[in-house]
């Protein structure tokens, strides 16, 4: 009989209808049955995608007397993650200072008010490898909460008291320039000058950590931020971590080297990561990453893409119950497939070898090639050796296409979308390729369609079913994805977008009393905790993300109303951001905008001739308005309606420290003056 879980709509939670285990989602029904009963809950949360999670279910919550001991002494639920990142966030911080670690699947043990006495995160279905086995723990817990009732209410008392102290509060002092230097000599000291990248195994690409040392470059000329990221974009676009057959990143890699990925792919890294190279092509006019940017494309609308236009949310790692069976390749396979003399040149490229390189398998990598040397070897020009190698790669996809293809998590997730947005579009802009663009206006629409109701903004759609008030991250998000898409079309309702989007962040998540934002609204259920967090994890913190598109919206618009909010934060997370400088390096992109002079270019008339360069060049203190009728922005940029074309022609306007030069319609005049002191 399957249990609760069946009526849910979340891959993750279907995963566990047919267990033995009576799940429970999320909800009061669960709450009440442990009052009344006065059981335990066990809280299990993880996502669909989670290889440690299909070990965890498969080792214990398959097995029947594990279940029945559940069953009968506690009450279970199953959260998604990816659904109520909220939840999840109050029980990993406690998970973390219980055990100083954390990850999924995450085991929370709590009492019926849902307060931890005990939390972990994977457990052998017996101890083995210095863990204690569930059974055991199950059984254990359930005594002492059952014989030391005094105990249990210490422990869970001492967890709400230390939540309580870690939500930040305003300090005297507020943030300066000085932390950014800070930020970047602790990731110059991290970095691995060997192989790229800030950490060593396992390594998470961290995109939003390249996207700060470009900046930081462009500020202050410091040439060696630029070296090491053009170091670490260099290395995972040649490492394993790379698909190299059907493009795209996977979410970490295992070693050092990013040989060997953690194979699943998750919507949100290949949004930054594309944003990442992107951003690297214009700074550098690099070819390879534009083409790494066009294959991460490439992969997403192959394979995920829904077709009423929004984006899954990721791919799972494993297929037939392997990790990474359907990437990894077996030599005499790719000899088989390709022939002798396309196999052999592939396989030496690729780094493939009949002892593998990975468990006896292949993944395929360029961490070893040098792509003029083989040219050279086989007597190829450099596009026929790209060539022959793309014509290799096409049959291997194809071959590869007929295996069991790994579970999809096909929610659509607003956030995670949004990112994929703000990606198209800077991508379609740099790339000068509409029909990026469009693919992200046709996102847009498709979070307007669906996952907007009576003027909230949701969190998840799936299947026709809209569910859960949007988390800060969604807003936040959103108005990035918004601004991108201003700053590709110059459509005025991109503007209004993003300030309906701001104005609703303010009022549903600020901290009136301490500044910054919380994680959920207050018209969202109230959870142990009330999350307000800058540190930035896989992807970055949602008041990371709102810091600096309002610092963006607010020259955009003149309304300093949001530079505003953007000061209170630098006063708001003081003492968190000078603790863990280098946690928040995407909010510090912010501070780089407000310590540095910024330049408002207006262009009123026919602006594309102009424009188009202004687009595809890395300018991070350029904000640009264009406009043939100025009175269209009133509304959204109401200074603008004061600015109008000199005889006639397209006149550019450039102001900078709230000081405007001259209304210029000479082109070359009006670079000269945007180019001027940087």
């Amino acid at each position: 009989m399957a249990n609760r879980l069946q009526y849910e709509k979340s891959p993750y939670l279907l995963q566990h209808k047919d267990n033995p285990v009576d799940w429970h989602p999320w909800g009061e029904e669960a709450f009440a049955k442990a009052k009344r009963e006065n059981k335990p809950i066990f809280l299990s949360i993880g996502y669909s995608t989670c290889h440690w999670c299909h070990v965890l279910a498969h080792e214990s919550f398959e097995d029947k007397d594990v279940a029945d001991y559940l069953n009968e002494h506690y009450v279970s639920i199953k959260v998604d993650r990816e659904e109520r990142p909220d939840i999840d966030s109050v029980y990993m911080k406690v998970c973390q200072m219980m055990t100083g670690q954390g990850g999924w699947p995450l085991s929370i043990f709590m009492t019926p008010d849902k307060v931890p006495f005990y939390a972990g995160t994977y457990f052998p279905r017996v101890s083995k490898y210095g863990m204690p086995g569930f059974m055991d723990v199950i059984t254990q817990l359930q005594q002492k909460y059952r014989e030391e009732p005094e105990r249990i209410s210490e422990v869970a008392q001492s967890v709400t008291d230390a939540l309580d102290k870690t939500v930040a509060s305003k300090s005297e002092n507020r943030l300066t320039k000085d932390v950014t230097d800070k930020a970047f000599k602790q990731l110059s000291n991290r970095f691995d000058a060997t192989n790229g990248g800030f950490s060593s195994a396992p390594k998470f690409p961290a995109p939003h950590q390249l996207l700060f040392m470009l900046r930081y470059h462009y500020y202050t000329g410091d040439s060696s931020s630029l070296k090491m990221t053009e170091s670490t974009l260099d290395a995972m676009a040649s490492g394993g971590i790379f698909d190299h057959v059907g493009f795209g990143f996977a979410r970490y890699s295992t070693d050092e080297k990013w040989l060997v990925p953690h194979f699943e792919k998750m919507l949100y890294d290949n949004a930054l990561l594309l944003i990442a190279y992107t951003e690297g092509y214009q700074v550098t006019k690099h070819e390879r990453y534009k083409t790494i940017g066009e294959q991460i494309i490439s992969f997403v609308m192959r394979e995920m893409r829904d077709p009423e236009g929004g984006f899954y949310s990721a791919i799972d790692a494993d297929s037939e119950g392997e990790e990474g069976k359907y990437y990894v390749w077996d030599y005499d396979e790719v000899m088989h497939i390709l022939g002798e003399q396309r196999g052999h040149l592939y396989t030496s490229v690729y780094g493939m070898t009949p002892e593998g390189n990975f468990e006896g398998k292949n993944i395929p990598n360029l961490l070893q090639t040098d792509l003029t040397t083989v040219a050279s070897e086989n007597n190829l020009s450099m596009s026929e050796l790209h060539q022959e190698l793309e014509e290799a790669r096409k049959q291997l996809l194809a071959a590869r296409e007929k295996r069991i293809y790994p579970h999809v998590d096909d929610k659509i997730l607003t956030s995670w979308n949004a990112l994929m947005i703000a990606a198209l579009a800077k991508a379609g802009r740099v790339f000068n390729e509409p029909a990026y663009t469009k693919t992200a206006e046709q996102t847009m629409a498709f979070i307007d369609n669906h996952l907007i109701q009576d003027h909230r903004l949701m969190a998840r759609y799936r299947d026709g079913d809209v569910r859960f008030n949007g988390y800060l991250d969604d807003y936040a998000f959103l108005l990035w994805a918004c601004e991108e898409l201003y700053d590709a079309t110059f459509s005025a309702t991109y503007l209004e977008k993003a300030r309906w989007t701001a104005d609703q962040m303010i009022d549903l998540f600020w901290d009136d009393k301490d500044g910054g934002f919380f994680f959920n609204g207050h018209d969202s259920e109230q959870l142990l905790s009330r999350e307000k967090d800058m540190f930035d994890g896989a992807i970055p913190s949602g008041n990371s993300v709102a810091a600096v598109t309002l610092a963006y919206l607010g020259h955009l618009t003149g309304e300093t109303n949001y530079l505003d909010r953007l000061e209170e934060i630098y006063y708001a997370f003081y003492n968190d951001v000078q603790q863990a400088t280098a946690a928040s390096t995407h909010f510090l992109q912010s501070l780089l905008v407000s310590e540095h002079p910024v330049k408002e270019v207006v262009v009123i008339g026919d602006s594309d001739s102009f424009t188009d360069e202004l687009q595809q060049t890395f300018l991070p203190d350029v904000i640009l308005l264009a406009e043939n009728d100025p009175e269209k922005l009133a509304t959204v940029a109401p200074f603008v309606t004061d600015y109008y074309q000199l005889d006639g022609r397209t006149t550019v306007y450039v102001c900078e420290n709230f000081t405007c030069h001259q209304p210029t319609t000479d082109p070359d005049k009006a670079w000269e003056f945007i180019k001027k002191s940087h």
